[in-house]
């Protein structure tokens, strides 16, 4: 990673302002050394106020200023993304990209020959600082390359590497998956008012027990199975619960979801 680090962003939306929010929290990068481009100047305009950072109109202006390019588009504007900043785009450049479902080598054969390119899965909790993201090397791309996108995204929560061919499983669970959890805060909750609660406390219940249940199994490293047999005492209250949970197949479910959601995401990335 260059010693002065410096980093535009090709469109300016939530998940674009929630990165650049993190890389400048963490120290990564000053506001001085951040830009972004976006057709929409309502978005240029907050991406500014919500940073510190400088809003410039074209993407091609972006690429000028900064040597680490987040491309930060829909999927269906990727294309006309990488014809405009092919002519700019040098051996210096690194370009990340988080536009779902594009594959590296389609956008390896856009740009010059020897572009270093990443493709980063990203979800939505980016926006308070707790994504879980992963992210896949270009043929090009080297080492200190997936140092840049560790700790770019490991601004924002947990990022780690994977193969490319594994994407559409990072979708499927992480991607997808902050559905499925607020799925299961809305019918804890909903449960919690059956059994006599207030809606409020039973939402903030609900949310808490699953951000609790979530640290307890990143920073204890135990399995969650182990984890799970803690809280389940004979004869109890729990394991009357989780009776009623694999009466309802649960698991069987939720690991269908996934799947489903994966095999979703490889669909429209052949479609694309």
């Amino acid at each position: 990673m260059p010693s002065i680090l410096s980093i535009g962003f090709l469109g300016a939306g939530k998940m674009a302002t929630a990165l650049a929010k993190g890389c400048i929290g963490a120290g990564l990068v000053k506001p001085s050394h951040l830009t972004a481009s976006d057709v929409s100047a309502a978005a240029r305009a907050e991406f500014a106020r919500q940073t510190g950072a400088r809003a410039l109109t074209t993407n091609r202006a972006v690429v000028r200023a900064a040597r680490v390019l987040v491309l930060a588009v829909k999927p269906d504007q990727v294309s006309t993304v990488l014809a405009d900043i092919a002519p700019d785009l040098s051996p210096a450049h690194l370009l990340i990209s988080i536009a779902a479902g594009v594959p590296l080598a389609r956008m390896e054969s856009s740009l010059p020959a020897g572009a270093r390119v990443i493709r980063v899965m990203p979800n939505t909790p980016a926006l308070v600082g707790a994504s879980a993201s992963a992210f896949a090397l270009g043929q090009h791309a080297i080492a200190a390359d997936a140092e840049t996108a560790q700790r770019l995204f490991g601004a924002v929560g947990l990022a780690m590497q994977v193969k490319e061919g594994l994407l559409d499983a990072v979708t499927g669970l992480s991607g997808s998956g902050p559905a499925y959890a607020f799925l299961i805060i809305e019918a804890l909750s909903d449960g919690g008012v059956a059994a006599g609660l207030p809606r409020d406390v039973a939402t903030r219940l609900a949310a808490q027990t699953l951000l609790g249940a979530a640290k307890m199994v990143l920073e204890t490293g135990e399995h969650p199975g182990a984890l799970k047999d803690m809280v389940t005492s004979p004869g109890g209250t729990t394991i009357e619960g989780l009776h009623r949970l694999e009466r309802g197949r649960l698991r069987a479910t939720l690991m269908g979801a996934v799947r489903a959601a994966a095999a979703k995401s490889r669909q429209l990335g052949r479609a694309r």
